[in-house]
C-alpha cells in the first residue's frame, strides 16, 4: 500500500475522535424565565396584556434572556430550551429570540415553569426572577401566586419559586448554576443552593420600588455570568429533596 493511500485511511479513521476530542462533550443548557426579575420592573404595569409598559418588557425581558443564550453559546451549548414561564407564558416575543433556541411555550404543561427539563441537560439558569411570598425587600414578591399562596414548602422547608424549580431540576440531576433577580431574590436562592453565580440586575427598595440597572449593563451583567456558570460547571451540585417528599402549601 502507498504511503499516501495509509494516510488517508489513518485521517479517515482518527480525525473524528480527534475531532470529538478537541470540542468535548455536548453542552445542554435551560433557561426559566420570569418577568419581576428583569431590569426595570417594579410594579404590574410592566407585566401583563393591557398594561402600558407591557409590550415593551416583553421586549426587555426577550433581550435579557437572549443575553444567557449568547454567552451560552460561547461557553459552547450544543442545545438550549427557554421556557417562558410568566402570567400566560407567551411573553417572550418569538420572532426576537435567539435562533439557536427552542421555546417552552403557554400553558398547561407537567412541569409548570420548568416544562422541558430532563436528565440530558448540563445546567439551568433563571432569568427574571423574584423572592418568594412575604419576602421584605424584594420586588413584587410572592409564590405562584400572591392571591392564593402565603408559602411553599419541601420537606418542611419554606421554598421561593426558585427553589421550587430547583428542586425539579434536582429530580433529574441538573444544577442551577446561575440567577439574574434583585439583591434579595438572589440571597434568598443562594441560601438554598449555595454559591451560584448570580446577575444583579436592581436593588429592591420595596415591594414596588428599586434602583435599576441600565438594561443594556443588565445584559452585559447577564452574559459575564452566564459565561461564569458555565465555566465551572463542577462547582454546582443538583438540589436534590430527601425522600419521602413532603410539599405544604398555605
Amino acid at each position: 500500500m502507498k504511503r499516501n493511500s495509509l494516510g488517508v485511511i489513518l485521517l479517515l479513521v482518527f480525525f473524528p475522535a480527534l475531532l470529538a476530542a478537541q470540542t468535548g462533550p455536548e453542552l445542554k443548557v435551560y433557561i426559566s424565565a420570569d418577568m419581576e426579575g428583569l431590569a426595570g420592573v417594579v410594579t404590574r404595569a410592566q407585566l401583563g396584556p393591557g398594561q402600558f409598559e407591557y409590550e415593551r418588557f416583553r421586549e426587555l425581558m426577550t433581550s435579557e434572556v437572549n443575553a444567557a443564550i449568547e454567552a451560552a453559546l460561547e461557553a459552547g451549548a450544543s442545545e438550549i430550551v427557554v421556557a417562558d414561564s410568566h402570567g400566560n407564558a407567551q411573553n417572550i416575543l418569538v420572532d426576537k429570540l435567539h435562533p439557536a433556541a427552542r421555546l417552552v411555550r403557554s400553558w398547561p404543561r407537567p412541569l409548570s415553569m420548568m416544562e422541558g427539563i430532563d436528565a440530558t441537560f448540563d445546567a439551568v439558569i433563571f432569568i427574571g426572577y423574584h423572592a418568594g411570598a412575604g419576602t421584605p425587600e424584594a420586588v413584587l414578591a410572592h409564590t405562584f401566586s400572591s392571591q392564593r399562596i402565603l408559602w411553599i414548602k419541601l420537606n418542611g422547608v419554606t421554598v421561593p419559586e426558585a427553589g421550587f424549580n430547583a428542586a425539579i431540576a434536582g429530580h433529574f440531576g441538573v444544577p442551577v448554576v446561575m440567577i439574574a433577580g434583585d439583591q434579595t431574590a438572589i440571597a434568598q436562592t443562594r441560601a438554598l443552593l449555595g454559591d451560584i453565580e448570580a446577575a444583579e440586575v436592581k436593588q429592591a427598595i420595596g415591594c414596588t420600588s428599586a434602583t435599576s440597572l441600565h438594561p443594556e449593563r443588565a445584559r452585559q451583567l447577564i452574559r459575564e455570568r452566564t459565561r461564569a456558570a458555565l465555566a465551572r460547571l463542577k462547582d454546582f451540585k443538583p438540589y436534590r429533596l430527601t425522600p419521602p417528599i413532603t410539599l405544604e402549601i398555605a
